[in-house]
């Protein structure tokens, strides 16, 4: 469109033709900003214009790029837009602001509308009264099966799976299942594998939707079927079930319950958020910044982060205490008070790397107890190797300044042998954790900072006042 006929456009049309998103998909300053200019002004005709064409996940976007205390008045100026679709792609504490503001019988509507695992993901953050008056007002069928993934832990496959999938029984043939999803009309229609049960409802294979599809009618299902399948225990943790997912390329999987039978089925769709969610969460973890969303209330992100502070502030009064006990050797030469920081410092830093891969090979099953001695041989090693080097570097390079030798040497053993005592903390410290039962990402890093610090210290200071070193 030239410049002469933007000029004759009305101010609607002006609007809509300007872009939506940069040039990495993202919604723009701008669009954000005309699209609330319409909802203050009353103008819910022009809001619904820009808003309408976007894809659910980039409205979405707009309602979590909004200021929080002007997201209600975006919603009552869209409330057809904001359905179960949008609200299953947006931001967990974004999602609980507007659903707080809703009537119970809207949130049962849009819960109704949605896959079962999508209508858990919004009822389940609700509180206890809240989440009842909502599933009094779903349809019997939907309250069922929300209810029964409720009763099922936090974070597990029964809290993912969908309930509705294609099982048919294994004496039909392949023309039966074509008719039998032809047929009726209340199947779900988002599926790539067909189950096959036995009359227990166990499930004895599955057949890809391809494989159906090109197979003559009067073959037998149960001859087309994979009998190999991975079966997804209801109560396994999310996290295990993306590793599944990872590990044998799958498309998606049945999940049975205690007694073996087909419950739901979990998509590579859902598999996604999940592996985005616990990578993040983990790196989150070994920060200590608790689940680090930019839209978490103030409040709950300090009562997070403070805890760790503290526990960090803990540790520090151990590595002053070590200073505190050779404040006779810093004195005597000043130079020392300088240098120590450098030694806890690069010692820290080598723990943190060593601490990051332990806490992923953890995460992601890579580090068992059939690689344990190999993976901590393999980082001392490493860390020998590091330690090496910057021994070499640092100690030539204070000899040189300080044009004394002496203390050159004194750094560089301290530096060696703090490296090497990081790189043994960053992979113990998780493992030790992990076999006691506690999150590696939630407490390595004040364990390891701790002990880089102290031993940084001690071992520097100590070398000082063995062999007498003076300014």
């Amino acid at each position: 469109m030239s410049e002469t006929e933007l000029k004759h456009l009305p101010e609607e049309s002006m609007a809509a033709a300007e872009p939506s998103h940069d040039a990495e998909d993202r919604l723009t300053p701008e669009f954000v900003t005309n699209v609330l200019e319409r909802v203050d002004s009353g103008d819910a005709e022009g809001a619904r214009a820009l808003v309408e064409p976007l894809h659910p996940a980039d409205i979405a976007d707009l309602f979590e790029l909004t200021p929080s205390d002007r997201r209600q008045a975006l919603a009552a100026t869209l409330p057809d837009l904001l359905d179960g679709d949008v609200l299953a792609e947006m931001n967990d504490w974004v999602r609980e602001d507007l659903i707080d503001a809703l009537d119970p019988h809207q949130v049962a509507e849009i819960a109704g509308e949605l896959d079962t695992d999508d209508a858990v993901a919004i009822i389940e953050d609700m509180e206890e009264d809240d989440q009842r008056a909502v599933l009094r007002a779903l349809a019997p069928d939907d309250r069922a099966a929300i209810e029964e993934a409720l009763s099922y832990p936090e974070e597990s496959a029964g809290r993912l799976m969908q309930r509705d999938l294609i099982a048919v029984p294994e004496h039909w043939t392949v023309g039966d299942v074509l008719d039998y999803l032809r047929s009726n009309e209340d199947l779900t229609t988002d599926f790539w594998e067909v189950y096959v049960v036995d009359a227990a409802h166990h499930p004895l294979g599955c057949c890809a939707l391809s494989w159906v599809l090109r197979t003559p009618r009067s073959i037998a299902i149960s001859d087309v079927m994979a009998r190999e399948q991975t079966l997804i225990p209801v109560d396994m943790d999310q996290e295990e079930v993306a590793l599944k997912f990872q590990k044998y390329a799958l498309i998606s999987a049945a999940v049975v319950d205690q007694s073996g039978r087909l419950v739901g089925m979990i998509t590579v769709d859902d598999i996604v958020h999940i592996i985005q969610e616990e990578a993040g969460e983990d790196i989150l973890k070994l920060s200590g910044a608790g689940e680090g969303d930019i839209n978490e209330p103030v409040m709950d992100s300090y009562k997070s982060r403070v805890r760790w502070l503290i526990a960090n502030l803990a540790t520090a009064l151990v590595a002053s205490t070590i200073i505190g006990l050779f404040e006779g050797t810093i004195e005597q030469m000043v130079a020392l008070a300088a240098l120590m920081p450098i030694v806890a410092g690069v010692g820290g830093n080598a723990g943190t790397q060593t601490m990051a891969v332990t806490v992923r090979a953890l995460a992601t099953n890579q580090l068992t107890q059939s690689n344990t001695w190999r993976t901590i041989r393999r980082e001392i090693r490493v860390a020998l190797l590091n330690g090496a080097t910057v021994a070499v570097v640092i100690g030539v390079g204070v000899a040189l300044a300080f044009t004394n030798p002496q203390l050159g040497a004194v750094i560089a053993a301290a530096m060696m042998t703090n490296i090497l005592i990081a790189g043994m903390a960053g992979v113990l410290v998780p493992l030790t954790l992990e076999r006691y039962g506690a999150d590696p990402a939630v407490a390595s890093s004040v364990f390891v900072t701790m002990t880089t610090d102290s031993m940084g210290f001690l071992v520097f200071l100590g070398l000082a006042a063995a062999t007498g070193l003076t300014g």
